[in-house]
């Protein structure tokens, strides 16, 4: 099946970003993607200031026209993290999925909250103004298993490993890099979690905005099981298409089958929830 990621220019107009965002997602289904998503706070500028300012609830506004989009156009559509979530007085940085009849399909709140310190560099706590997820998302499509994060959860196997576990073979992350963290481990990870679970790895970017607070790394990009990168954007904005073979999969865990030699009875991954 065909896999877009629509990698979209971010404004301060949140109908602006909408409009635009539901225009390429029909673009994308157009030319035959059967699964799309949208990047991190595509709806959104990313920066603790603006969340509360931005936040709606779920359902709401913006997940209404993502569903009417989906519907519409008869996809499967990972509607980034749209917008902060607000639920009983606590933010959310929140990720939906709709399914070609409109309904949500799933609800993915970012577990890990991106808290660092770079010093001479980066300093950013979304602690300070978003409350964490603490669950697992996964959805089913007619071709396979997904699972969700969302940007900063990447870096943490455990959760790649339990969506293994659980059958996913795909795995799409809505994710907002820096400049500094882009360049040197936005794509190392992809291919680490897409080796390591033997499953396909899509993340996808705001488009790069030199002017803007906190500026996105872009480079959207789709690799494969064996670790190739298939599919990739520049820093501007654009759809990018992938080829999601599954059949490629089956075999990479038949010559390699690493699912079936893992020593249990030494070590495992479990969830706690």
């Amino acid at each position: 099946f065909r896999l877009a990621l629509i990698q979209l220019h971010v404004s301060a107009v949140k109908s602006d970003n909408l409009q635009r965002a539901c225009g390429l997602v029909r673009e994308a289904s157009a030319k035959g993607a059967k699964v799309v998503a949208l990047p991190e706070c595509f709806n959104s500028p990313y920066g603790t200031q603006y969340f509360k300012e931005y936040a709606e609830k779920i359902p709401g506004e913006l997940t209404q026209k993502l569903s009417e989009v989906a519907k519409e156009c008869g996809i499967y559509l990972v509607g980034g993290s749209s917008i902060p979530e607000e639920d009983g007085g606590k933010l959310y940085n929140t990720c939906t999925v709709f399914g070609p009849d409109g309904a949500m399909l799933a609800k993915h709140r970012k577990v890990h909250l991106f808290d660092i310190n770079i010093p001479g560099k980066i300093q950013f706590r979304e602690s300070e103004t978003l409350s964490p997820g603490n669950s697992f998302s996964m959805f089913d499509t007619p071709y396979c298993k997904v699972g969700l994060g969302i940007c900063y959860d990447i870096r943490f196997a455990e959760m790649a490993q339990i969506y293994g576990q659980k059958g996913c073979q795909l795995l799409i992350y809505p994710g907002a890099f820096n400049l500094t963290t882009g360049p040197a481990h936005w794509e190392l990870l992809q291919r680490g979690r897409a080796v390591d679970n033997q499953v396909y790895v899509a993340t996808v970017s705001p488009a790069r905005d030199e002017k803007a607070s906190y500026v996105a790394w872009g480079h959207s990009t789709v690799v494969n099981p064996w670790g190739e990168v298939i599919a990739k954007a520049g820093a501007e904005e654009t759809i990018i298409y992938a080829d999601i073979d599954l059949k490629k999969l089956a075999e990479i865990r038949q010559q390699i089958p690493i699912l079936s030699q893992k020593r249990c009875d030494l070590y495992g991954v479990e969830t706690k929830k």
